[in-house]
């Protein structure tokens, strides 16, 4: 079960940099479902789902990373494609077949979430299948946005350098003085106009880190809407229920040292990455 505290009497989150905080109030236990939904077929990186991390298939790594936070009451992976299913429960986790014709992982998400042995959860959680680093305080601040009913949908961000503003495979999000989501790009938002200041829009860089919590309605009602003309033209998803009206709660998190893995490139750097740790883990 997760633990939040509920903010009572008024108390109130002023500015988004503070959405991780809540006040101490009252304490109410949810029950969460983790799921990692799982495609093969990634056009980038060739077999993604089955390459290995530190010796073992990726997506068995995020399973166990996001199993091993102690976030999550169940940890599911979500796949169309049963040699990633095989290689999940020969670890010993839990893993499910979906249709193969969902659009978006959030689609496949919503797919295992409605199975009858997963009806106990009242909040769901989206991990990435490639994120086999995704932060603890990302994940606990997304769920408690949800747990403790500051919006339907959360999810989380982590000030950023400068230099990702110009990079459209780092997606930004600025976000209202409440921690609600105004917008999501892959452009630089927010964008400067007077370069005296800089230091200002430095300060409000934001990487978006792509997992997401939901009530159950909210999932649901993601998956109804039809795409959104703003969700096509940046291929995010996420613009679509913020097109809609529905409110996304962003909740800050540490930098990321190591993001999602879509390349070879991305892959080569998490092997190194999962080396150096584990090296410096066994030697402590």
């Amino acid at each position: 079960m997760f633990m939040v505290p509920l903010p009572l009497g008024g108390h109130g989150l002023r500015y988004w940099n503070d959405s991780c905080r809540i006040s101490h109030d009252v304490d109410v236990r949810v029950t969460v479902l983790a799921i990692i939904p799982a495609r093969r077929g990634a056009t980038r990186l060739h077999d993604k789902p089955l390459r290995l991390l530190g010796g073992e298939p990726l997506i068995v790594r995020v399973w166990q990373r996001v199993l091993s936070l102690g976030l999550a009451d169940r940890v599911v992976v979500a796949t169309d494609d049963i040699a990633v299913q095989d290689v999940v429960l020969a670890a010993g986790g839990l893993a499910v077949l979906t249709r193969a014709d969902h659009s978006s992982g959030t689609d496949r998400v919503a797919e295992v979430a409605r199975r009858s042995e997963f009806a106990d959860a009242s909040v769901v959680l989206n991990v990435q299948g490639d994120e086999p680093f995704v932060d603890a305080d990302a994940i606990r601040g997304a769920v408690a946005l949800v747990a403790g009913g500051r919006a339907p949908i959360g999810t989380a961000a982590a000030q950023a350098s400068p230099a990702v503003l110009s990079s459209p495979d780092c997606v930004k999000v600025v976000c209202d003085d409440s921690g609600r989501a105004l917008y999501f790009s892959r452009a630089p938002i927010p964008y400067l106009r007077d370069r005296a200041d800089e230091a200002v829009q430095h300060a409000l860089v934001r990487q978006h880190l792509g997992l997401y919590a939901y009530t159950r309605e909210a999932l649901e009602s993601w998956v109804r809407l039809p795409v959104h003309p703003l969700e096509q033209v940046e291929r995010l998803e996420q613009l679509r229920p913020l097109a809609a009206g529905v409110t996304i709660g962003v909740a800050m998190a540490r930098p990321v040292a190591i993001g999602g893995i879509d390349t070879e490139a991305d892959l080569v750097r998490a092997n190194v990455h999962w080396n150096t740790i584990h090296t410096v883990r066994s030697s402590a």
